[in-house]
């Protein structure tokens, strides 16, 4: 089975941590992962913003970088939800047979990590070792677009230490959603805050979630709050075992991250 890795804009440009703890985790488990490298943005900013035509070539883009792979891994609900639902719509649009034929044969290879990992390998129990308490943000996309449902959580029930507290109204969304959390900033922020509240108040030392676009909103507020909680991304934290375990002592915070990934770019 030949398997690609999506690593998805967000993570190439700011959260590259996560990209490599896929690979590390897919090769654990006996899965041969290549990254094709002409990949690119999804499409999922301009179609989410009713801009179907300038989407055009980031599909294309996306089925000529993926094409004739037998499975597309993605480590994140929002991007996976955007291949599966949303090509299909710029397809049409934009009248090419071609495309709507790649499109089709490509949106049920794409995957979502979790759904890959147990549907796909049917494995519920990665090897991971992580000895830290933990709460699950489950992101809009992955819960609702996706339907990814429990997978989340009992991959995490498997990782040996981990102590997995249950996350209050934690099917509302964190408030981030894209250009949301720009055009209305206020009301994002409400949201995000009632979000990290219910968080910290779980006294769990991380949050995650599978979406490292929700995380950087949380961890922001996080971060500002000096609360003390650290995010990760589900991946890194399946990704770690006892011969080369992700410490939350160590795991960098949201604005430590912003800064690196300033400073690589300068």
């Amino acid at each position: 089975m030949r398997v690609a890795l999506m690593l998805t804009c967000i993570n190439d440009a700011m959260f590259p941590e996560t990209g490599k703890a896929v690979v590390r985790l897919l090769r654990r488990l006996g899965v041969d992962v290549e990254f094709p490298p002409g990949q690119s943005c999804c499409g999922q900013p301009m179609t989410n913003t009713g801009y179907l035509d300038e989407a055009v070539p980031a599909v294309r883009a996306f089925a000529s970088a993926f094409e004739g792979y037998d499975a597309v891994v993605v480590p994140s609900g929002s991007c996976a939800g955007s291949v599966r639902h949303q090509h299909g719509l710029v397809a049409r649009r934009a009248g090419d047979p071609a495309l709507q034929d790649a499109v089709r044969r490509l949106a049920p290879r794409t995957h979502e990590l979790t759904e890959f990992l147990l549907d796909v390998l049917e494995v519920e129990d990665v090897g991971a070792s992580f000895p830290h308490s933990v709460t699950y943000h489950p992101t809009c996309h992955s819960l609702r677009l996706l339907g990814v449902g429990d997978r989340p959580a009992r991959l995490l029930r498997h990782v040996r230490g981990l102590r997995l507290l249950e996350l209050p109204a934690a099917e509302e969304c964190c408030g981030f959603g894209g250009t949301f959390a720009v055009k209305n900033a206020e009301t994002s922020v409400a949201m995000g805050t009632d979000k990290v509240r219910h968080a910290v108040g779980t006294g769990a030392e991380v949050l995650v979630a599978s979406d490292n676009s929700c995380l950087m909103h949380l961890g922001g507020l996080l971060s500002r709050e000096r609360a003390g909680m650290r995010v990760m991304h589900l991946a890194e934290i399946l990704a770690s075992t006892e011969d080369q375990p992700a410490s939350v002592l160590t795991a960098p915070t949201l604005l430590e991250r912003t800064s690196a990934a300033r400073g690589a770019r300068s």
